[in-house]
């Protein structure tokens, strides 16, 4: 691997999925998007991380709801809601077409519809509630494996399902960028959720192997089994309905598997 290009490729998915400000010297070019795509999950722990640090520090002063929500409003500031964006476009379309050609007209389609609305209501009043219900630590070490796995899964339609556009397919990014990028994904994605069971080690994160000791590995597990079955039914549903995938897809399934990991968080600790 080249280092500088290796950089350049993380800077320009820092650049693409978030409004932080990048070095000119990265420039861009068409190919820098598709190798980026390793580095995606990355940008997910930065995410991740931030959300977490304010939800925190917020906590020394406010109640954990107010601090969920100032959590959401600086992921959401910070990415510029591009992930809930292609969640409200996928239920538009999906919930109000029928044929393949009306699914990608109204996905591209730059209003929100009542679908898309509703969807985007409930989805964040879901995380809201359930962030706010979880111990501090615990909630908090979601959050960074939240945003981090469900990114690393959401790539991984690039490996298996094709591009879909108005006017046809184009090839899967996995034959431009080879196995390597999914590999490097999901060492920066999927390890986070098997740390995310941090109330186990006393409310405080002490080590991983704290973590990893405290029944933290099984909980990764079962987390793993989930997304597993979400994203296979996921897939089958964009191939039976329009041939693939979009972009506003794959934000589609990022919002679902992020808030699928929160839901099983909660679950965890009610049994």
């Amino acid at each position: 691997m080249n280092p500088l290009a290796e950089l350049r490729y993380f800077f320009t998915a820092l650049g693409y999925f978030t409004r932080v400000p990048v070095p000119r010297w990265v420039g861009y070019e068409p190919h820098y998007l598709n190798a980026a795509a390793r580095y995606f999950p990355l940008v997910g722990v930065l995410v991740g991380a931030l959300g977490a640090l304010i939800y925190l520090g917020a906590l020394r002063a406010l109640p954990p709801g107010v601090a969920v929500l100032l959590s959401m409003a600086a992921t959401l500031l910070v990415t510029g809601a591009f992930h809930e964006d292609g969640l409200a476009d996928c239920v538009d379309a999906f919930g109000g077409a029928y044929t393949r050609d009306d699914v990608l007209r109204i996905m591209h389609d730059s209003r929100i519809g009542a679908f898309g609305a509703i969807a985007l209501m409930i989805s964040l009043a879901l995380k809201w509630q359930t962030l706010a219900s979880l111990p501090p630590m615990r909630a908090a070490s979601l959050m960074i494996a939240a945003h981090a796995a469900s990114r690393a899964f959401a790539i991984s339609y690039l490996a298996t399902r094709d591009y879909v556009r108005a006017e046809g397919k184009a090839k899967p990014v996995a034959q431009r960028l080879g196995g390597i990028a999914l590999i490097v994904a999901g060492i920066f994605g999927l390890p986070w959720l098997f740390v995310a069971n941090g109330a186990a080690c006393g409310d405080a994160l002490t080590s991983w192997w704290c973590v990893w000791s405290a029944s933290g590995w099984r909980f990764g597990c079962v987390v793993l089994a989930i997304l597993l079955i979400m994203r296979w039914s996921l897939g089958r549903y964009f191939v039976r309905r329009i041939g693939g995938y979009t972009g506003d897809c794959l934000g589609f399934a990022q919002q679902v598997f992020e808030l699928t990991i929160y839901l099983t968080g909660l679950a965890w600790i009610s049994f």
